[in-house]
């Protein structure tokens, strides 16, 4: 039973089969019978996990279990407090109002890869990075939240999945290792 770590590139789809002119999980794994745990939207990048277990895949993708995910998120103008303490609180996004979250204001990590293609770059609007860790995982959730309090994501990077995470499992985009399973094995 895998359980893969896999570092999702930007415009990479989250399945197997194919789709006319977009690139998808089958152009990075040649693992048989491994299904992601979770999905990232095309226009987001970073940690994926994927494995043969359903249960387990149950287990880390599921929000009732709580398997805490968290995002490096690049926003469009100024982070400030009030937009933290705001992000932090439950949002109403219209169908659905978020969970409590935590949200930090952060500098670029170092270990973040260039994204290809870069964001678009303007000299006269300042952009800034916040870290935002759920305990849920809804349908472009984290760009619909950034946006509600006025800063528009500009990029997303899912950075850990419970206790996995880019950082301590250095990963440029596309590439993938095999961990033990331990830490999520159903149950816990």
């Amino acid at each position: 039973m895998p359980l893969i770590l896999f570092n999702k590139p930007f415009q990479v789809l989250c399945q197997f089969s194919p789709q006319e002119g977009r690139r998808s999980l089958a152009d990075y794994l040649d693992i048989p019978h491994i299904y992601p745990a979770g999905r990232l939207d095309a226009d987001s990048e970073g940690l994926m996990l994927l494995t043969d277990d359903g249960k387990l895949q149950h287990k880390i993708a599921h929000p009732d279990h709580k398997e805490a995910k968290t995002y490096l998120v690049q926003v469009d103008g100024v982070v400030d407090a009030d937009a933290l303490v705001r992000l932090q609180a439950p949002i109403d996004l219209g169908d659905f109002i978020t969970k409590r979250c935590r949200a930090v204001r952060i500098a670029e990590p170092e270990w973040l890869w260039p994204r290809n293609p870069p964001i678009r770059a303007r000299a006269d609007k300042p952009t800034g990075w916040i870290a935002i860790t759920l305990e849920e995982g809804k349908n472009r959730q984290v760009r619909r939240m950034t946006a509600a309090v006025g800063l528009p994501t500009l990029r997303l990077v899912r950075s850990s999945i419970g206790p996995f995470s880019l950082a301590t499992h250095p990963l440029m985009p596309g590439e993938y290792i095999e961990v033990p399973v331990a830490a999520l094995k159903p149950g816990r």
